[in-house]
């Protein structure tokens, strides 16, 4: 799935994802899509060692991870150190994420189909680059109540 290259932006994209072939196969998606993978944690612990560079455009958070940590202390610990950072979380446990995403963005839901991830990827490149995405909404990502309200209300300034 190409992106729509007036949109285009390679994204640098953090995965916190303790399982770790799904951990490579969301990073060949990525890397496939034209956007470049800066780092992996399968932790909190391993998210906290990381370098504050290079910051992530996105990153893709998994609930349930490593060490007994999870994904919304994982989000909390990305929005203070890289505040820029688009979060996503990428879940079996849609339904454990709070109603207002703990300052997430969206959620991919597992399990996920390929053409799926990558038509969600695509629509978050689009929604970083030039807000609003220029897509729908592909079914296979759900926005954040509070990210919904943005982009709706952009676009309805556009008109």
């Amino acid at each position: 799935m190409t992106p729509s290259p007036s949109v285009f932006k390679a994204l640098q994209v953090l995965i916190v994802e303790d399982e770790p072939l799904l951990a490579m196969d969301v990073e060949m998606m990525v890397e496939e899509a034209g956007h470049s993978v800066v780092g992996e944690a399968a932790s909190l612990y391993e998210v906290e060692a990381m370098a504050t560079e290079p910051v992530p455009d996105l990153a893709l958070v998994d609930m349930q991870l490593a060490r007994g940590t999870n994904g919304l202390d994982v989000s909390k610990l990305i929005q203070d150190r890289w505040p820029s950072a688009v979060i996503v979380f990428v879940t079996a446990n849609p339904k454990k994420i709070p109603e207002d995403f703990s300052g997430a963005h969206g959620v991919i839901a597992k399990p996920f189909s390929r053409s799926g991830f990558l038509s969600a990827l695509n629509y978050l490149g689009e929604g970083i680059a030039d807000p609003p995405p220029a897509s729908s909404q592909p079914s296979s990502f759900v926005a954040a109540p509070a990210v919904r309200e943005i982009w709706s209300s952009r676009s309805q300034m556009e008109r």
